[in-house]
């Protein structure tokens, strides 16, 4: 199948299919006039994609761990692959790291936001 024939199967555009595959995430056969090709296999690729990319993992390890997942039923599942497990591990710890630096953000803006809200408190707080 063709490119377009992907993204409308897929839901997922063009351009974006054509940066999965500079990512190296799909590699469709080239035909002699320079067309990409596209198989059910890769239908089933970009689903993955996007999954793992909802998951947060970034593409360069999305190609690393790719040929490493199944569908069974509505969920993605992680063969046992070498490289698996360390790669999720150290995703999940960014991601940690990610959301521990969103809720100190979160938490200054709300100290500002009660200040702004109630300078009285501000000052009070400042005089002690």
């Amino acid at each position: 199948m063709r490119i377009g024939v992907l993204a409308q199967r897929t839901g997922v555009s063009r351009r974006l299919l054509r940066y999965y595959e500079e990512q190296g995430l799909l590699r469709p056969v080239r035909l002699a006039n320079g067309y990409r090709e596209y198989g059910e296999a890769d239908v089933e690729a970009v689903r993955h994609i996007r999954i793992l990319l909802a998951a947060g993992l970034p593409t360069t390890v999305i190609a690393r761990v790719l040929h490493c997942v199944h569908e069974e039923g509505e969920r993605l599942v992680p063969s046992a692959c070498p490289g698996m497990i360390s790669n999720l591990r150290r995703e999940r710890g960014r991601i940690a790291e990610s959301i521990s630096r969103l809720e100190a953000s979160q938490q200054a803006i709300d100290a500002m936001l009660t200040a702004a809200l109630h300078p009285e408190r501000g000052h009070a707080t400042r005089s002690n």
